[in-house]
């Protein structure tokens, strides 16, 4: 009996410690992921990246094996700080990829997808709830090259820009249909107690762990400034 508690006990303490471990390899990952998506040199236009507010990072997202479409993936989102986006790049906050019919033009591929939020009501929206892209927030594959602008129609009134990896291939891509919401048990299993997106991103509730710290560093050398003119 004494031994069966013993082992009770050990899995109750082994459990949070290997949950964020896994959070903190999502997070470094990610941070992998942004930097070599930014040393493409057609990699998301200077224009675009400057006037967004959080980026998602999303590494290694799988379709389902069944289904038609079905996708399942979580990542990493950081924001610029301060209520309206002005600031560095802050603390990662946890995000999950849900549903969605890009699966089928993934042919089963692991894929990394990288989400600009490029006004502040997709930012807040995607903070606080569960939002469909392309209904909730409107959506629209990214630009892609030196030369691509920010000006463009598209990129005007897309609220969000998505872009995919998979197979080298660095590309926009649609991923209206699908649903981004935060993570907030993975949040707690990374910073080990509860906290919410909206508090990390708002409140500086909690300072950036360390696993953060090559995503945090990448963006910030691309992209130091807020350079939206709204």
């Amino acid at each position: 009996m004494k031994i069966w508690y013993g082992a009770v006990l050990l899995a109750m303490i082994a459990l949070p410690a290997f949950g964020q471990k896994k959070e903190e390899d999502r997070v470094e990952n990610a941070g992998r992921v942004m930097q070599e998506i930014l040393d493409i040199p057609d990699d998301i236009p200077q224009s675009v990246i400057d006037k967004a507010d959080c980026v998602v990072v999303l590494p290694s997202v799988l379709k389902f094996a069944f289904g038609v479409g079905g996708s399942y993936g979580r990542g990493v989102m950081t924001c610029r700080s301060g209520e309206d986006f002005k600031g560095p790049w802050g603390p990662p906050t946890m995000m999950a990829l849900e549903g969605g019919s890009f699966g089928l033009q993934l042919g089963g591929q692991a894929t990394d997808f990288v989400l600009l939020l490029m006004s502040p009501r997709s930012s807040r929206s995607i903070l606080t709830s569960k939002v469909k892209l392309g209904g909730d927030v409107s959506a629209a594959a990214g630009p892609v090259g030196r030369n691509a602008s920010a000006e463009t129609d598209v990129t005007l009134r897309a609220e969000i820009l998505s872009y995919s990896r998979a197979r080298g291939l660095f590309a926009g891509i649609s991923l209206a249909g699908s649903t981004l919401r935060p993570d907030n048990s993975a949040n707690k299993s990374l910073y080990g107690k509860e906290v919410s997106a909206q508090d990390i991103v708002f409140k500086g509730a909690v300072a950036a762990p360390p696993s953060g710290k090559a995503l945090l560093a990448a963006l910030a050398k691309k992209s130091p400034a807020n350079k939206s003119d709204r």
